[in-house]
């Protein structure tokens, strides 16, 4: 499978993690995404994949691709085979700038390209991406695309500000003191980061506190589960697989075993760190 990745020009760097674009077979024909802090735009140029976000019982088919703003649950998706795609990693915060609606009503929920960005619009730029000669240059049009439908969200760089601080502490540190060092109350601060991320400050904070204690684990060693829930802040262990059956839909243990047959099947897989096999 052919990964390529770059990180965008100012202004985009702010908003924005990475760029990519995707070919090829996928490791498996569904893939469970735990729920991570990530926003993501995809933008679809094969067969449509389809996706199963939070409590839906069914799955639904997406043509054009589609954008998802910070999950709270696992969802599923499914890739063609062979799929190709062209998509965005945002931060936190980055997606709102080019959404038309409040980024709470994507939070769980994937819009399709063209709810977004209008039918006509979808189009043009499916079909200029498909004219492109090469990866990077594929990556290009989709960097113009983006700076040319930035528009100034009211409340971002304070929402930005405070996202940041509770990323760089793995959403240990207290939402009540950075709203105070904020000057601004914890109302302003809900409203705020449901429009522009799609849940509350508390919300991110759990998502990042999650993430990091993921990350963290060495699936190929033993794993003490006690230790990991009480060193990642956790009241205690039932609380802690409680949250871990939410965000990824399985229990640790079955996490553990769910990872470690990714890396014994694809080693050094392009999708390997954070996809998990679904079938």
């Amino acid at each position: 499978m052919e990964y390529v990745s770059r990180v965008p020009r100012p202004p985009l760097d702010g908003l924005i993690g990475d760029l990519y674009y995707l070919e090829g077979a996928p490791p498996y024909a569904r893939l469970m995404l735990p729920a991570a802090p990530a926003p993501l735009l995809i933008v679809n140029l094969g067969a449509p994949f389809l996706i199963r976000a939070g409590t839906d019982v069914e799955a639904v088919e997406y043509t054009d691709g589609c954008a998802v703003t910070t999950p709270t649950r696992a969802w599923e998706f499914s890739y063609p085979t062979p799929t190709r795609s062209v998509g965005v990693h945002f931060r936190p915060w980055g997606l709102a700038p080019f959404l038309p609606m409040p980024a709470a009503e994507l939070c769980d929920r994937p819009a399709t390209v063209e709810q977004i960005w209008g039918q006509p619009a979808s189009a043009e730029l499916r079909r200029r991406l498909t004219l492109a000669d090469a990866p990077h240059e594929m990556l290009m049009v989709l960097e113009e695309e983006l700076v040319r439908r930035l528009r100034p969200i009211n409340g971002l760089d304070i929402v930005r500000r405070m996202s940041s601080a509770i990323a760089e502490t793995g959403g240990a540190v207290p939402i009540s003191d950075l709203g105070g060092a904020a000057h601004a109350s914890s109302t302003y601060l809900a409203k705020r980061f449901k429009e522009i991320i799609g849940v509350t400050p508390k919300r991110l904070a759990r998502s990042y506190r999650f993430t990091t204690t993921v990350l963290a684990l060495d699936v190929a060693a033993p794993i003490d589960w006690g230790d990991v829930a009480a060193g990642s802040g956790y009241f205690d262990q039932a609380h802690f697989v409680h949250e871990f059956r939410e965000y990824t839909g399985l229990t640790p243990t079955r996490y553990v075993e769910v990872r470690q047959r990714f890396l014994r099947e694809h080693p050094g897989h392009a999708l390997e760190g954070w996809p998990l096999p679904a079938d």
